[in-house]
């Protein structure tokens, strides 16, 4: 299908002439290349208060060295400059858990690495006040969401405050932004007077400022110099921060500050005290409310202004589809909980089938859908059986240490959609990228009917929707490094790997299962990684999908490899920290490369670490922090 310029959100002074505008609404700055599509931030809060009536102009990726002219190009806005630092954090993007350059940046035309600073929300934030001192600014997307409150920094290795001590902005918008970012514009239009009339009563939003009055249903945290003094502190503040994160009702949060007017806030009262205060989240979307999101008219391709260039994420996902958000599993490296909850919110069989027509129209598209699923490939359709359960609960993970007994594992709908979708015309077959949970295939629970769902969904997996390879997750063998994680028990992995290989057995089928694992995580030591090598030796495998613990803000993993004590039993956890530590664990996985000089206690020799990360990885890395 062909598409015109005015198709596409404006980026230029000439794309808002031929809409024949003179001004817009609101000027939103990505560090990610313009990709018109359901999956890139940017779009999404562009087409979602575009579809409620206001002018939204995108600059993407602009150049934040001498005079700024990308961020006058468009001039003021009427309402605020929103900053979308891009579906990742910018430092995962950029660095390995080596801390080395990325090969390429995915969400980059090209892959170039010189189009986003570090740190992209602190850099445009303060470029944009220095130049617009009167405009709002708004801040959104992954690497503000997840640096809402004081967090551990590991490319700086330190803990830094609320990312708004650092980006003089107004607002900051966690988790997915469209409902906050709907009345943020709202309320602003009924005033239009600028910057005094920021609404800070807005959910799912954070602010600074220098009075507040606590509530009783207030949690007051550690403050951020106390967090400083005292690691055991952060530990303590961080289990409040992620429970209410995964509860419907949540309380709002306040963490005490010193000198916050020598931080380059936008905060002009001369005070040396203040206050980061976090109101608790909207409910989770509704299908009406999601499939809203979803049906929007994205044109589902990159800016034309790419043409020619290679997005490397676009070129991952163009012909996936997502059919809902939200993940209960829990686990303690991932950031998923902590920015969509734990609650699944799923599109409606309509939606998704609109979608995939769309995808079987593009050019290019050869009958096969790369992913049809989500942040965790199996959770469609699941909820509490017993709403007044869930309503009270606090537990961060619906499947750990447990599968929770209110939890409906019935995969019948998503089955459904299965059917549905490969009875499309032009659908050859629809494979499922995303990260499957085995734990809840093999949950047997009262109920016959859902454990029967669970097997009939298990084959129709196995046979219909891999491409040759099953992605799984174990993670680790070792059970009490599996319990840091809040990952079910390798026996689960063995008892899984049984059943695909029967039922390939079976269909004469010659598929494999290609399992991930991590290597450094708290609590892991030389011994597990030994384990873990000689476990996986004796199955046949040769690992190729592994990664380094990688510390990102706002984890339970990361709360531990900083500070040393695990935040729900304030015990102390060991965690491998130096270079040489962690190239050691690393090197576990691949004993089949001999080197010589071997110091390992291992039966195989040492090898030097692989350098460049496996096309695999980068898929599940982008999926976890998109």
């Amino acid at each position: 299908m062909e598409y015109r310029l005015t198709d596409f959100l404006p980026t230029t002074k000439k794309e808002l002439e031929l809409r024949g505008w003179d001004e817009v609404d609101v000027i939103l700055f990505s560090a990610d290349a313009y990709v018109d599509h359901p999956s890139f931030g940017a779009a999404v809060i562009g087409r979602t208060l575009e579809a409620a009536g206001y002018r939204v102009a995108i600059v993407p990726q602009p150049d934040w060295h001498g005079d700024y002219r990308d961020f006058k190009k468009l001039g003021k806005p009427r309402l605020f400059f929103g900053i979308a630092p891009g579906c990742m954090d910018s430092m995962v993007n950029k660095y390995t858990a080596n801390r080395r350059l990325r090969s390429e940046d995915a969400y980059s035309p090209d892959g170039r690495h010189d189009l986003r600073p570090e740190y992209p929300t602190i850099v445009y934030s303060q470029i944009l006040r220095q130049l617009f001192p009167d405009v709002p600014i708004v801040l959104g997307g992954i690497e503000a969401s997840l640096r809402r409150l004081s967090h551990y920094d590991y490319w700086q290795d330190r803990l830094r405050p609320s990312i708004l001590c650092d980006a003089p902005a107004d607002l900051l918008v966690y988790g997915m932004g469209e409902k906050p970012m709907l009345e943020i514009a709202a309320k602003l239009s009924a005033t239009n007077d600028g910057i005094a009339d920021i609404p800070h009563d807005i959910p799912q939003t954070a602010y600074l400022t220098t009075d507040t009055t606590p509530q009783p249903s207030d949690i007051v945290l550690h403050s951020h110099e106390e967090c400083l003094r005292n690691k055991r502190s952060q530990a303590e503040n961080f289990r409040h921060i992620e429970e209410q994160s995964n509860i419907l009702h949540a309380q709002r949060i306040i963490q005490p500050l010193q000198d916050i007017n020598k931080r380059g806030t936008s905060i002009k009262h001369d005070t040396r005290s203040g206050f980061v205060v976090v109101n608790p989240p909207y409910p989770p979307m509704t299908t009406q409310e999601l499939d809203a999101s979803f049906d929007l008219p994205y044109t589902r391709l990159p800016h034309p202004k790419y043409k020619g260039k290679r997005i490397p994420a676009y070129e991952m996902i163009k012909f996936s589809v997502n059919i809902h958000r939200g993940c209960f599993g829990g686990c303690a490296f991932c950031t998923i909980s902590a920015h969509q909850g734990k609650f699944i919110s799923c599109r409606s069989k309509e939606s998704i089938l609109r979608e995939v027509r769309q995808v079987t129209q593009m050019d290019g598209f050869k009958g096969y859908l790369s992913d049809l699923g989500g942040p965790s490939a199996n959770m469609y359709g699941m909820e509490g059986r017993n709403k007044n359960v869930c309503e009270k609960c606090r537990r961060p993970s619906c499947i750990h240490p447990q599968i929770c007994l209110n939890l409906n594992t019935n995969h019948s709908k998503l089955l459904d959609i299965y059917h549905a979708v490969d009875a499309l015309p032009n659908i050859k077959k629809s494979f499922i990228g995303s990260g499957v949970r085995y734990d809840l295939l093999l949950h047997r629970g009262k109920d016959e009917q859902t454990n029967r769902a669970a097997q009939e969904y298990t084959r129709e997996l196995i046979i219909h929707h891999v491409s040759g390879r099953l992605k799984v997750a174990p993670e680790h063998t070792s059970e009490h490094v599996l319990t840091l994680m809040r990952k079910p028990s390798f026996q689960q992995f063995y008892d899984f790997k049984r059943i695909f290989d029967r039922i390939n057995n079976e269909e004469g089928l010659r598929q494999q299962i290609i399992p991930y694992f991590i290597s450094s995580h708290p609590g892991c030591t030389e011994a597990d990684m030994a384990q873990l090598a000689n476990l996986t030796r004796k199955m046949g495998y040769r690992l190729e999908q592994v990664q380094d613990f990688t510390p990102t803000p706002m984890t339970v993993s990361t709360e531990m490899y900083y500070t040393g004590y695990n935040p729900y039993t304030l015990e102390p956890v060991y965690t491998a920290h130096t270079q040489q530590e962690k190239l050691a664990q690393r090197d576990y996985f691949f004993w089949y490369k001999n080197t010589p000089n071997s110091h390992h206690p291992h039966a195989n020799s040492r090898t030097e670490p692989h350098r460049q990360e496996p096309q695999e990885s980068k898929r599940r890395r982008n999926r976890r922090h998109r």
